[in-house]
């Protein structure tokens, strides 16, 4: 396994292996790894002959600088799960190497960017797709692989390839969950053990909402989740919503096939996010 802190040499190993014919998949990451990311990077190396991830804290997609702060970093133990999990190249700039000079650029996405995430992180998404998009331009992929944890971020991702008209196929995948149902994150590794302990009842909460999909209208689904964590003594809710699978705009009355659950909730100053399928 290659380690590449340039760009030139990123780009220089793939538009190689591209002359060459190989097939390269991608994962972007911000390192502290986890299962989740190591089954993204396990289908990329079932699908592609070539498999790059990139380790890169992006700080232009942090609204909150304590957050950013305080963004796990494990590059060594990043590395050797990669290493087992047949990582070829990992890229792993430094900030200045990203952003050598003042970033001019920005996007608009619509309606799909004021949103929930969107609503609460102003910029958050401009700073996304200004990285995914330069990431894309150095490791010259032809298939990069999301969670679906992020779905509003796997949203605005598929919004910028047709926006750019980029030759990337976005590869969504299953969110990764441990075995009493928290969805995996980076962040988790900033819970207490008692925050940890009360964590799972994201989940449950959301699966009992989806239980109530198919009888209830999205009103009645929302006030039952603000309910059940209107007086929880560890998890605060910023938001919950329940929205279109495509262009995550609200569903208001019954709900409609294809329609998901999007929440988001604090642990102290730990915010997690997760989501499920309504019906």
């Amino acid at each position: 396994m290659r380690v590449f802190n340039t760009i030139a040499e990123t780009r220089k190993f793939s538009g190689q292996a591209r002359s060459e014919g190989k097939s390269i998949g991608f994962v972007p990451t911000m390192g502290a790894l986890h299962p989740g990311h190591i089954s993204l990077v396990e289908r990329a190396r079932r699908e592609n002959e070539l498999v790059v991830v990139s380790i890169f804290v992006n700080p232009i997609q942090f609204n909150n600088t304590a957050d950013l702060e305080k963004y796990p970093r494990n590059l060594s133990s990043d590395l050797q799960l990669l290493k087992a999990a047949g990582c070829d190249v990992v890229f792993n700039p430094s900030v200045s190497e990203m952003y050598p000079e003042k970033i001019e650029r920005h996007y608009d996405f619509g309606a799909l960017a004021t949103v929930m995430e969107g609503a609460f992180r102003p910029g958050h998404f401009d700073g996304v797709a200004i990285v995914v998009h330069k990431l894309f331009d150095i490791v010259l992929p032809h298939r990069a692989y999301f969670g679906e944890k992020d779905y509003q971020q796997l949203q605005i991702i598929r919004a910028l390839v047709r926006q750019e008209d980029l030759q990337v196929n976005i590869v969504p995948c299953p969110i990764s969950r441990e075995n009493d149902g928290l969805a995996r994150s980076s962040r988790n590794e900033r819970l207490t053990p008692e925050m940890r302990n009360a964590a799972p009842f994201i989940y449950q909460t959301l699966l009992n909402a989806q239980a109530l999909a198919t009888n209830a209208e999205s009103g009645r689904i929302i006030e039952y989740v603000y309910q059940q964590f209107a007086n929880h003594p560890l998890l605060k809710l910023e938001y919950f919503v329940v929205a279109n699978s495509d262009d995550l705009q609200p569903v208001s009355g019954k709900i409609k096939p294809g329609s998901f659950g999007f929440i988001a909730v604090f642990a102290g100053d730990i915010r997690l996010i997760d989501n499920i399928k309504l019906i």
